[in-house]
């Protein structure tokens, strides 16, 4: 089986991810393919370049081809981003048609940065069958 987490609740990267998901993957003992992960809000700080547990995490991603990106609008609001939203206007809220030029900035290696358009479209090519939101 094949997975997806979306890391939303506050801690659940620095807790969830560092103390159980993380340890298990390294191990080889996760019992399931991790396809994908997607940060939000202060889950985003942990993929700090430095980071102890961004850099396992980069590593271990590396090793298993798994996608590690950050929600846009979290990174820019944390400085881990430059540029502007992918998918909206932030003076009036509306939705483009076109993405918005978006970077990372200090993080650790291989992280993207993106909204669901972009999310959805890396996932395209290896879907997961479940999709876990933590």
């Amino acid at each position: 089986m094949k997975v997806a987490y979306v890391f939303i609740m506050p801690r659940s990267a620095s807790y969830k991810l560092a103390q159980m998901i993380l340890p298990q993957l390294e191990a080889g003992t996760h019992g399931v393919d991790v396809v994908g992960m997607f940060f939000f809000d202060d889950n985003t700080f942990v993929l700090r370049k430095g980071d102890p547990i961004g850099e396992r995490l980069a590593k271990v991603a590396k090793e298993r081809n798994i996608l590690l990106m950050m929600c846009d609008m979290c990174a820019l609001e944390r400085n881990l981003a430059k540029g502007k939203p992918r998918w909206c206007d932030p003076v009036t809220g509306q939705g483009l048609r076109e993405p918005a030029e978006c970077h990372v900035v200090d993080t650790v290696e291989g992280v993207q940065v993106g909204c669901f358009p972009d999310l959805y479209q890396a996932l395209a090519g290896n879907p997961p069958d479940m999709v876990i939101s933590l």
